[in-house]
């Protein structure tokens, strides 16, 4: 009895041992197992956001503005400004370019030429805001930025926007005015921004200043300097307008001014997106060697006193890839290039002796090997 009672306990004891075993192996298991879930659903939960934005992305691929879209905007926007322009097909576009590039333009002509008109009647097309300063020998930075007015009412100071604040800027005669003057729309023309009383304003986007100025000939006139100068995307001649053209104009200011009936043809928001638009045009690396090649061209002109900078050839680049829009492209064309070297290029440089910077790109672009390029 004593026997069969320590072998009961024994076969006991090695079953216990195996099931504690068993728990043993079966709870590392388990919890091996649990680590493994988490860490799967961890890798899951952690995957899932970048699949969403990846979906997001292509969703918003899908519905950008694409280059042919791009071009019906431009079309519409063009001919509006034409019910108001006689001619000045160039000049229009240009114009155009230099808004959707996201610059600025500088208009250099006699008064009277249409300058004015242009501006306003491309503020009305794409349904922004339009301000114009009338750049004179008294004006203040603070006339253009705006100021602190104390409000007696509230015993505070509030901040009076200047004209500065606008999508479209007519700056008018703006050599007419100060150097102190014509650096405070520096700032605003190179960084989106304006700084007053030390605190920093930002600008609503789209913003385009429209500059124009009389001939240097002119009493009373003061020249940009070269930085501010530099700012400029694109520099324009109106140019006076041939017969036809000028009795299309008494034409139609006969019965008083077509700009009152104009309307807008699109909106701000197109206006934006006619930019991302154009950030999104290819420049091919030919393109880009051709553009360099381009300026050091320009540079090794013995008639060239001040070359253009770095900052010339990245809005020669710019320019042409909003070129490309009109014409329903996401490609840039060497001819893109061509076309525009003097309208870019041409106001940057400083030039020996009487020579035309113009006539000199000219030159250069005729003579300058076109790289060849791979079919599109």
């Amino acid at each position: 009895m004593r026997r069969s009672t320590s072998s009961t306990w024994g076969r006991w004891r090695r079953w216990s041992s195996r099931t504690a075993s068993t728990r043993c192996r079966s709870g590392r298991a388990a919890r091996t197992w649990a680590r493994s879930s988490r860490g799967w659903s961890a890798r899951a939960k952690a995957a899932e956001p970048a699949n969403t934005g990846s979906r997001l992305n292509r969703q918003v691929q899908e519905r950008s503005l694409q280059p042919r879209g791009a071009a019906e905007l431009l079309d519409r926007v063009e001919k509006n400004i034409h019910r108001v322009i006689v001619g000045k097909d160039r000049v229009v576009r240009l114009a155009l370019a230099g808004l959707v590039a996201g610059g600025h333009i500088l208009l250099q002509d006699l008064p009277g030429t249409g300058k004015t008109m242009l501006a306003r009647a491309l503020a009305t097309s794409v349904g922004g805001t339009f301000r114009r300063i009338q750049c004179t020998p008294d004006l203040l930075p603070s006339d253009i930025t705006g100021s602190s007015v104390f409000n007696q009412k509230e015993l505070t100071f509030e901040f009076v926007a200047g004209p500065i604040f606008a999508h479209i800027v007519l700056a008018d005669e703006v050599n007419r005015t100060t150097p102190r003057t014509q650096s405070a729309l520096l700032e605003a023309m190179g960084e989106g921004q304006v700084t007053v009383e030390g605190t920093t304003r930002i600008l609503e986007r789209p913003f385009f200043v429209v500059a124009t100025q009389n001939p240097a000939e002119f009493h009373g006139t003061y020249p940009l300097p070269e930085s501010q100068l530099d700012r400029f995307v694109l520099a324009a001649e109106m140019g006076p307008p041939t017969d036809a053209e000028a009795l299309e104009v008494l034409a139609r200011r006969e019965h008083g001014d077509p700009i009152a009936e104009l309307g807008a043809v699109i909106d701000v928001q197109e206006v934006i997106e006619l930019q991302e638009a154009c950030l999104r045009v290819v420049a091919a690396p030919a393109i880009r060697t051709y553009l360099v090649a381009l300026l050091q061209a320009v540079r090794a002109r013995q008639d060239v006193l001040l070359p253009a900078s770095m900052r010339a050839g990245v809005y020669l680049q710019r320019a042409a890839q909003a070129w490309a829009l009109f014409e329903g492209r996401d490609f840039v064309l060497p001819d893109d290039i061509k076309l525009l070297a003097a309208p870019v290029l041409a106001h940057r440089l400083g030039m020996r002796g009487r020579g035309r910077a113009a006539d000199m790109l000219g030159e250069v672009v005729a003579t300058l090997p076109i790289p060849p390029l791979r079919q599109h």
